[in-house]
């Protein structure tokens, strides 16, 4: 009948509902009513058989798995318990929300985002309600993230109610995930959108519905030409005629599209790869239809990609797996016999290879985690930072909410921005400290209530690198001890304190700063009242010094200061502190400072030094202490800037808006994206040299845009016009000598009314790049529908130079959330890559 639950509303209100998991797997519904149980077997019809059995295998294991879980969940049972549903009930009488399985980024616990927050604002439980729930309880509540940025918001009758809902969603996202590796795109973006086409769930499509599946893959046809190839295609499939009105299984429509692309193409670039790799012929005289695994190692990976460390067992293990992969077969290749998938391939496996993560551009062994390069000081890191985290949009009016600290957190951020002040008290005339943009009408959120959050996301991710709370802090001493005391007693162990041992020498790693929360503010010598006080903030522009206290200016919009007052720091705060924001005067007296001093500059700030041959003495700095730079004040709207030349003088942390997907943001991204994620690079060697004037070596790099595959409508849409999809090639490059930021873009053609296989590959289509800093410069691939006016976003990806492999390349597109769930699960580009002279790392 579905478990009982609590959904919170976009407002905050509060509604009872009924959470619901198809039988397959596939999905989760959310309804007004309890929903009678359906047929099993009309339930299994729903999805393509093959899939269904492959993710059932997986997600179930090898016992009731997440079918019981799910069950226990909603009463009693196993797999075809209560958790089934009637689907036609569901869709014409009770829908509210289905959220596929391929469409979620994550499900968190507790109440972290913006709905549970104006929740607790209200805090009604409203009437009808099950009896367990009485009021608004984080240990009752999960969210399930999905599509990038939306979230659907919940809360169970008790903690064990929701951790066996939990423990069986894990299960099956772990299937889901587990099986579609096994499952090509095309298969993939079919049975995405399959339930919301066969409206009948006949488990068949007609014609009509044929037409409704090409316009959510973004394939224009008219309509005379798709009822005849329709007829075409059934008759020579054996269809009779009253077959043919019933319509096409997903296996026949998975064929008709696959047919559709190979019929279409004039040129179709595979077949052209294919032949000038390998050959038309064999040395038999007969047309190629497979490839071995030796003449694959030898010429493609080898000669043409340029893998000259990939061995034979590589390859006979990669043709194992291809060829267990589920595809489209149109042509008369036939399949490769059990006995020898390890030893041939065809050229749909090949096609298929082309566009695996096994091919893609980013290199695999850059983009993997390495913990053994994770044990040098933090100054010899990029770390992934954010700038007023808190704001959800503009720097003025916008609101604040933790549930911004938790996107962060997974986009990979570990460095985050609170701006804390002094707030009301509470019943009990306690202060209470808030975080807010300060003299603007940005909305205002407990302090303690962001350490919840991070604890929270800690709990569930115990072993990520030290999280750097950089503290603008503008609070008086009782409300700065107050602080002090919720760090200690909301963080615990979790909460790193350094003892003034700790604080000579070079800065801890963070391999032993993991699973940490590391704080960065003020910390005099000693905590002292007397000390020379001086500091840095996100005003630094407008920084003023103190005599014998620490001192803070208050500033208003752009930064500017409209009032001073003094403001020792709390010795009990101080002492919790590892990093001491310091006025940057001269480098000679910056480096004579203790490791754990550290500086932060406006962009524009960064630039000005740079112009002023400053860049050498900042990088040689920035080996042994830390840098933190942020937007310029005049950024009201939340926009960015270029954090190229900040990370070409060896900074650490360039601080971006999060909440802002701009072309800044996406490069950040494409940074962030080495090294597992886990929000720490190592420094190129080149920015750990002490020689001066070493420049790297130039690069020649030539990037050719083949094809495109599976590309959504822009925001992931079901509805609208199919795209008109071009590509926009960009190299972001630096010469920090010179203070030059440069950046080089080039456009392909618009292909008209096609996303679901759009080709370029011509000379147009071809673009030159001059990279003169190879060790920090990034190529951005971002994908456009060309439209009247402003042409829409659809996806990017961002690839750092060092991480970038030559040769024919797949590349993966992200949504402007930096997520690949959903409809961009399946969009990738093609491209070749051809580099040379480039410098080897030292």
């Amino acid at each position: 009948d579905g478990v009982p639950v609590i959904k919170v509303n976009t407002n905050g209100t509060l509604k009872p509902a009924f959470l619901t998991i198809s039988e397959d797997h596939f999905t989760i519904y959310i309804t007004s009513a309890k929903v009678k149980n359906g047929s099993s077997s009309s339930l299994s019809l729903m999805r393509p058989s093959n899939l269904v059995s492959r993710v059932r295998s997986i997600s179930m294991g090898s016992t009731s798995g997440a079918a019981g879980s799910s069950a226990a969940a909603g009463g009693s049972g196993g797999a075809d318990d209560s958790t089934c549903m009637s689907v036609d009930t569901f869709v014409d009488q009770n829908a509210e929300r289905a959220i596929e399985i391929g469409s979620i980024d994550r499900i968190q616990r507790g109440q972290n985002t913006l709905r549970f927050e104006k929740a607790r604002k209200s805090a009604r439980v409203p009437i009808g309600s099950p009896k367990k729930i009485t009021s608004l309880d984080s240990t009752k509540s999960f969210s399930i993230i999905f599509r990038g940025e939306q979230t659907l918001d919940l809360m169970t009758t008790d903690q064990d109610n929701r951790d066996e809902i939990l423990d069986a969603l894990d299960r099956i996202l772990h299937g889901y995930k587990s099986a579609k590796k096994r499952v090509g795109n095309d298969v993939l973006l079919l049975r995405y959108i399959w339930i919301d086409v066969d409206k009948d769930k006949s488990n068949m499509i007609n014609a009509p519905e044929l037409g409704v599946i090409l316009d959510r893959i973004n394939f224009y046809m008219k309509k005379s030409l798709l009822n005849s190839s329709y007829e075409q295609f059934a008759k020579v499939i054996g269809l009779d005629r009253a077959a043919r009105k019933k319509g096409l299984t997903f296996e026949q429509v998975v064929t008709f599209l696959h047919k559709l692309k190979r019929d279409t193409w004039i040129v179709k670039p595979v077949n052209q790869i294919w032949v000038d790799v390998f050959g038309e012929f064999m040395n038999n005289g007969k047309t190629r239809q497979r490839v071995s695994a030796q003449t694959f190692l030898d010429r493609f990976l080898k000669k043409t990609q340029g893998q000259e460390d990939a061995t034979i067992e590589y390859v006979t293990r990669l043709f194992t797996r291809l060829n267990e992969l589920e595809v489209a077969n149109t042509s008369a290749q036939g399949q490769i016999e059990p006995a020898m998938r390890h030893r041939y391939i065809t050229k749909d496996t090949f096609e298929a290879y082309l566009a695996s993560d096994e091919n893609s551009a980013f290199d695999p062994l850059k983009e993997s985690f390495d913990q053994n390069n994770m044990s040098k000081p933090l100054a010899e890191y990029w770390i992934n930072p954010s700038h007023n985290t808190y704001l959800t949009g503009d720097q003025m009016t916008s609101t604040s909410s933790v549930e911004m600290y938790m996107n962060a957190f997974y986009r990979g951020c570990r460095c985050v921005e609170l701006d804390i002040w002094d707030g009301e008290r509470d019943a009990q005339d306690n202060p209470v400290p808030v975080v807010k943009h300060g003299h603007t009408m940005t909305s205002k959120l407990p302090f303690a209530d962001i350490l919840k959050s991070i604890k929270v996301f800690l709990n569930f991710n115990p072993y990520s690198y030290p999280i750097i709370l950089s503290l603008e802090n503008h609070c008086s001493i009782p409300y700065q001890q107050v602080m002090a005391d919720q760090l200690i007693m909301i963080l615990g162990s979790r909460l790193y304190v350094p003892d003034e041992n700790s604080l000579d020498g070079p800065l801890p790693s963070p391999e032993r700063l993991r699973g940490m929360v590391v704080l960065k503010g003020r910390r005099p010598l000693g905590a002292a009242a007397d000390d020379e006080a001086v500091y840095d903030s996100d005003g630094d522009e407008s920084l003023i010094t103190g005599g014998t206290s620490i001192v803070t200016g208050n500033y208003g919009p752009n930064n500017a200061k409209v009032s001073k007052e003094n403001i020792k720091i709390a010795p009990q705060l101080a002492q919790l502190t590892l990093f001491h924001g310091t006025l940057f005067r001269k480098w000679e007296d910056s480096m004579n400072n203790p490791a754990h001093h550290m500086h932060s500059f406006s962009e524009s700030k960064v630039r000005s030094l740079c112009k002023s041959r400053q860049s050498r003495p900042w990088i040689v700095y920035n080996q042994s202490h830390m840098s933190r730079t942020y937007p310029a004040g005049k950024r009201v709207d939340s926009s960015n800037y270029n954090p190229m030349l900040a990370w070409a003088t060896g900074c650490q942390m360039a601080a971006l808006n999060f909440q802002t997907s701009d072309a800044a943001l996406r490069i950040n991204d494409g940074r962030f994206r080495e090294n597992g994620g886990c929000g720490y690079i190592l420094k190129p060697s080149i920015l750990m040299m002490k020689e001066r004037d070493l420049d790297p070596a130039s690069v020649q790099m030539t990037v050719k845009v083949l094809t495109g595959s599976c590309l959504p409508k822009p925001k992931g849409k079901n509805k609208g016009e199919c795209i008109d999809p071009y590509v926009s090639v960009t190299l972001f490059d630096v010469n920090a000598n010179e203070a030059r930021e440069i950046c080089t873009s080039y456009r392909t053609g618009s292909v008209k009314e096609n996303g679901f296989f759009p080709i370029w590959n011509t000379d147009r289509d071809k673009f030159k790049f001059t990279v003169e800093n190879p060790t920090v410069a990034i190529l951005q691939l971002t994908v456009y529908d060309s439209d009247i006016g402003k042409d829409d976003f659809i996806a990017s990806a961002s690839i750092p130079i060092s991480c970038l492999r030559q040769g024919y390349r797949c590349v993966r597109l992200y949504d402007a959330n930096n997520t690949r769930s959903g409809a961009f699960d399946f969009a990738t580009l093609l491209i070749r890559i051809k580099m040379k002279a480039k410098q080897a790392e030292v």
